[in-house]
């Protein structure tokens, strides 16, 4: 879920019409190089506005025994995520 997650940056992507729930077209691609940076880039169909943004990472990786916890703890709590995804599709 998104309060579990890091922010590692963010951008906006403005100018997109007024439109019904549903209807603005919005293309996002990551692309992750195997230095690490991560290339976030949004665009949206209909008035072409596109914008971009370039993650590196300014801390030092990650040890394998946080990596390793990080696995335990998404394998621990998958069934409880499982759960609340599907009350929150139910609401939408």
């Amino acid at each position: 879920l998104c309060k579990d997650n890091d922010l590692l940056g963010k951008f906006q992507l403005d100018g997109i019409p007024p439109a019904p729930r549903g209807v603005p077209k919005i293309e996002v691609c990551f692309d992750l190089d195997a230095n690490g940076i991560m290339h976030v880039a949004a665009a949206d169909k209909s008035s072409g506005n596109r914008r971009k943004i370039t993650i590196t990472s300014d801390t030092k990786p990650l040890s394998e025994e946080e990596v390793e916890r990080m696995v335990n703890e998404a394998a621990r709590y998958k069934e409880e995520d499982e759960r609340q995804r599907k009350r929150i599709e139910a609401r939408n």
